[in-house]
């Protein structure tokens, strides 16, 4: 599986070069050159799968096993969610009228970005430990990516993370998970500006690839492919829980409904393979300080 920039001017990398890349060299996004096929076999397997086994089948598809084998790539997702509180990490709740809830907000710090941000750091830590070497991650946040990203590397001797926390931007919760951890390897900056105004400065840093490659800096923000990989699964695994029968064709449609602050989350690729279960999404804006679940 290799990766290109989504604007195509910088050499094509692997999951690893993908992940810690961040930002392309010209400026772009790292996305799959190609999407693996997926047929209604996998299909009808994956639907009777927990969320941790379905993570694992599908990072197994993006990173291949000459980079993570697949008892170690076992391994991460363990560790990655072992300190859920919710047993299923992923629970979807049946309300009335066919409208369900699917809750992501079981992990540390009960944002969603907890789901993508573990098994992320679990990734990082792998690689670092086989290169023998260290990284510095500089996040920018609107309150819960921050305090997700610290949690997963917090105390990592081969990590040091530096987050930007936006003044007056962030609940007083989201503030106190990020300045009251008391890790050496965790640092803390209240800067100016909202998350948006924060994103050009840091996004100017990745562009001097000399500075990044000197310091060894990567980014733990929603640009990174591997947490835009883990939070696939969100829909698949709502999808399986909603749909009656993997046996009709066409395969029925469902209506999701994201909340979110700024469309990210429905960014995608879209081909025959892939598309084929969502009627439409629906996007409505939320702030930060009260992040919702995707309802499917």
């Amino acid at each position: 599986m290799w990766y290109i920039s989504t604007r195509g001017m910088a050499p094509r990398v692997d999951f690893e070069g993908a992940l810690f890349s961040g930002y392309a060299p010209d400026g772009g996004l790292f996305m799959p050159e190609e999407l693996p096929p997926l047929g209604r076999e996998t299909l009808r397997q994956w639907s009777a799968l927990s969320y941790p086994s379905l993570v694992k089948e599908l990072c197994a598809l993006f990173i291949g096993p000459e980079l993570i084998p697949r008892d170690d790539l076992n391994d991460l997702i363990y560790q990655a969610f072992r300190r859920f509180r919710h047993r299923e990490v992923v629970h979807l709740s049946r309300l009335k009228n066919g409208l369900n809830v699917l809750e992501l907000w079981h992990g540390i710090t009960y944002a969603f970005k907890d789901l993508s941000l573990c098994c992320t750091a679990q990734f990082l830590q792998y690689f670092l430990e086989k290169r023998e070497k260290h990284i510095t991650v500089v996040v920018g946040t609107s309150g819960d990516t921050g305090s997700a990203a610290i949690e997963s590397v917090q105390g990592a001797k081969n990590v040091d993370i530096i987050v930007l926390l936006p003044k007056g931007h962030c609940t007083k919760i989201q503030e106190l998970q990020m300045t009251t951890v008391l890790k050496e390897n965790v640092r803390v900056f209240g800067v100016e500006g909202n998350s948006d105004e924060l994103d050009e400065p840091i996004k100017a840093v990745f562009a001097d690839v000399a500075f990044v490659k000197k310091h060894n800096l990567m980014s733990l923000n929603s640009i990174n492919w591997s947490r835009i990989l883990v939070q696939m699964a969100h829909h698949f695994f709502a999808y399986f829980r909603c749909v009656p029968s993997l046996d009709m064709d066409p395969l029925p449609p469902v209506e999701v409904v994201v909340p979110t602050g700024a469309a990210g989350n429905l960014a995608g690729k879209e081909t025959p393979e892939w598309k084929w279960a969502f009627q439409r999404n629906i996007c409505g804006p939320n702030p930060s300080s009260c992040p919702l679940p995707a309802i499917a």
